[in-house]
């Protein structure tokens, strides 16, 4: 194998493995910062050794003993007390001297290894936009520079934003565990809150230049489905992987050959991932069964999404059904977008005129002044109605308000069109 062969493999396995990596040093270390030095360090030396060496019959178990190596050298170079000396000691004798036995033995604990790492990524300590970006860099395995590019913002500023999030985990002493009791269900919402923002922005982006990301959503998706093998008994976990399997089925549709947005109506179901489908519903049947007569919003909203990914056409989509689900989802987890949602299916139901007076009343929500698909939403009714000037209007105005390149041309378009039938 070539040098930039072996470099590839190198780069592929880190990719695959340091998620776990990382999580396995914390739980030796309890420090996240020093965790991924130390995972930094065993790649540093895959670099190096492999080309020369040849790349190790177990990539991941190299890499975390090289790691676990480096956590024992840096305990006796920095003096560390000698009961976590032995700790570690004990810790390398454990996993012993073969490759597939300490793989063994890393497979034993890495699931809730992961699962800490994700509680603690998303400790309410954290700002939203910390958790998020921590998250994506331990537990995604992005880059600095990759989640920078996600969220448009320099990577510099990425860079103080993940480096503060670690030092304030530190000094808040913040344990590596996943919470018990009442504290693991307040701790659990912030993390699915966090994992959905994740999905959100991969599958529809609110500035840049793609509408879509799949790369988010593929990683949301990836610790979602971890969440819920280790939380198997919260429907709202199995709620949030349905929600987020049954909407990225749809991804491959969403898209024109040139990027250009396709909205729902519009789409080809035939581009809709069946597997994904299966997968989603099967999820929420889970959901539904733990929750029995209590649905939680992410169960509500997986079963709004279930009632598209039904339809074999768009025609025959039940929207009376779906305008239900949103009345029952306003009362569960109220706020102005929901309303907004149950406003186009209303819409759909009854007509866009009993769509508009709801979308009408939502003009005056201070949390909707700048979101963008209410003068969307607003056009498109008004267009229905033959209200075409006004219709130009509404479009003009969501393209003021959109970040997202692709969004801005499709809604500039129907501002266009609308301007034309308006005469």
């Amino acid at each position: 194998m070539s040098a930039s062969d072996t470099h590839r493999t190198v780069e592929t396995v880190w990719r695959m493995e340091a998620p776990r990596l990382i999580a396995g040093l914390v739980r030796l270390t309890r420090d996240i910062g020093r965790a991924e030095e130390l995972a930094q360090d065993a790649l540093v030396a895959a670099l190096k050794q492999w080309p020369e060496e040849g790349v190790p019959r177990n990539p991941a178990a190299w890499l975390m003993q090289v790691g676990k190596h480096r956590a024992l050298d840096a305990a006796r170079r920095e003096a560390m007390a000698r009961r976590k000396q032995e700790e570690l000691g004990r810790d390398l004798e454990d996993d012993g001297p073969s490759m597939p036995d300490l793989d063994a033995a890393l497979d034993d604990e890495v699931g809730d290894d992961l699962l800490r790492l994700i509680f603690t990524a998303c400790h309410p300590v954290l700002s939203q936009e910390s958790r998020v970006a921590l998250t994506l860099r331990l537990i995604g395995g992005l880059t600095t520079e990759e989640i920078a590019r996600a969220f448009l913002v320099p990577e510099p500023t990425m860079a103080q934003r993940i480096v503060r999030a670690k030092k304030t985990l530190s000094d808040a002493r913040v344990p590596y565990e996943v919470p018990a009791g009442a504290e693991l269900g307040e701790r659990l919402a912030s993390v699915l809150e966090v994992v959905y923002l994740i999905f959100n922005e991969g599958y529809a982006a609110t500035s840049g230049d793609d509408w879509v990301r799949p790369a988010l959503c593929e990683e949301a998706l990836r610790l979602g489905r971890i969440i819920a093998a280790r939380a198997p008994q919260e429907p709202e976990v199995h709620g949030l992987v349905a929600l987020m399997e049954l909407q990225a089925s749809r991804l491959r549709a969403r898209t024109g050959p040139n990027g250009e947005p396709i909205l729902l109506l519009d789409q080809n179901r035939a581009r809709w991932d069946r597997l994904l489908i299966g997968r989603g519903l099967a999820a929420l049947e889970q959901a539904q069964r733990l929750a029995g007569a209590s649905p939680g919003p992410y169960l509500l909203q997986a079963a709004l999404a279930a009632c598209h990914a039904r339809a074999r056409t768009a025609e025959e989509t039940d929207w009376a059904r779906i305008a239900a689900l949103y009345a029952v989802l306003s009362r569960v987890a109220p706020s102005p977008i929901v309303e907004l949602n149950r406003a186009v299916a209303v819409a759909m139901a009854e007509g866009p005129a009993a769509g508009l007076e709801l979308v009408e009343a939502l003009a005056a929500e201070p949390a909707l002044k700048r979101y963008h698909l209410l003068p969307s939403v607003r056009g498109d009714l008004l267009s229905k109605l033959g209200r075409h000037r006004e219709a130009a209007e509404a479009f003009e105005q969501a393209v003021a308000l959109t970040g997202n390149v692709k969004e801005q041309a499709l809604m500039a378009e129907r501002a266009v069109k609308a301007r034309a039938a308006a005469g």
